[in-house]
């Protein structure tokens, strides 16, 4: 990039936007600076799709999300996911459903009330949630979503008493919506072993929170329409660089919400998973490019939640 600040430069202009921004010294467990996570991964053909797309195109990833839920799948689906992901050394986070956009509450889908769709409603709906995350563990998946504090603070109390199994993994959604360092701080404090920071936070907010939290930051460089529709793809290396270690997730803009899908949406699934797998290659090309010695994590990857031995059926 330097060329291109030089000629700015020539022209009387500013070369980069003010104030610089500190380089964080954190890193995965493995050493690494970031990691790759393909969202909205919904079902066994999807995930199958992403796999053969990675390969196709030299894209190591290195986590699979999905919106849906666990809810929504069988235990044998499950356990064939949890199957696929473990052979490839592939954490696979699924959602913590129901939330209260999933139930007869109208307060969720009023004008005003966006933020309340992703909470837990009640104790019924908390209880629905937790027994979500834990049948969805019983399958052998040790990642899953989740995106109300009350939720994540029972779940960790579970972790801790033995009712969870102590290597699930809290992936913290960004429909959680915390957006500064002492709230993102608490999240962690809470449990989140990762947490997905809002769509449109500057790199300087970035940088803010990775000062004061350690855990992984999950961030959109591409979102979907719902949730901005942002493109930040020539901000990756900035990204990497101001707030690793990060999961670099890459959604898809101008996309159908297809949650909750089925296999009436297959299709379209494994579709846009395809297209995903290209933005990522895109996007890493681009961080080749402007941050060449940016290191990621191989596969399988310490610290990523791919238990084989607890499986309950093999694939």
């Amino acid at each position: 990039m330097e060329r291109t600040r030089a000629f700015l430069r020539s022209l009387g202009l500013p070369e980069r936007d003010p104030g610089e921004l500190p380089a964080s010294t954190k890193r995965f467990p493995d050493g690494a600076q970031y990691r790759v996570e393909i969202p909205s991964v919904e079902g066994v053909e999807a995930m199958e799709a992403v796999y053969s797309e990675a390969d196709a195109r030299g894209v190591v990833v290195h986590r699979l999300s999905q919106g849906s839920g666990g809810m929504l799948h069988t235990e044998r689906e499950l356990s064939v996911m949890a199957g696929l992901a473990a052979a490839r050394g592939v954490e696979l986070s699924l959602f913590a459903r129901p939330v209260a956009a999933w139930d007869t509450g109208a307060g969720a889908g009023a004008p005003g009330g966006g933020p309340l769709a992703a909470q837990a409603r009640g104790t019924e709906q908390l209880v629905h949630v937790l027994e979500d995350i834990r049948r969805t563990a019983e399958s052998g998946i040790r990642s899953v979503l989740v995106t109300d504090l009350g939720v994540l603070s029972v779940a960790e109390r579970m972790r801790q008493a033995g009712e969870l199994p102590a290597d699930l993994q809290f992936k913290v959604s960004v429909q959680m919506g915390l957006a500064n360092p002492a709230a993102v701080r608490l999240a962690e404090q809470t449990g989140a072993s990762t947490y997905n920071v809002p769509t449109d936070l500057s790199l300087a907010q970035l940088a803010a929170i990775r000062a004061a939290v350690d855990v992984p930051l999950d961030i959109y460089v591409e979102s979907p329409d719902d949730l901005g529709g942002f493109v930040r793809h020539f901000e990756i290396a900035e990204i990497v660089r101001v707030a690793a270690p990060v999961y670099l997730k890459f959604g898809l803009r101008n996309a159908p919400n297809i949650y909750p899908s089925g296999s009436h949406l297959t299709g379209t699934a494994v579709s846009l998973s395809r297209e995903r797998v290209r933005r990522a290659e895109i996007g890493l090309e681009l961080l080749a490019r402007y941050a060449p010695d940016a290191v990621a994590s191989t596969l399988p990857a310490e610290g990523l939640a791919v238990p084989v031995k607890d499986l309950r059926s093999t694939v």
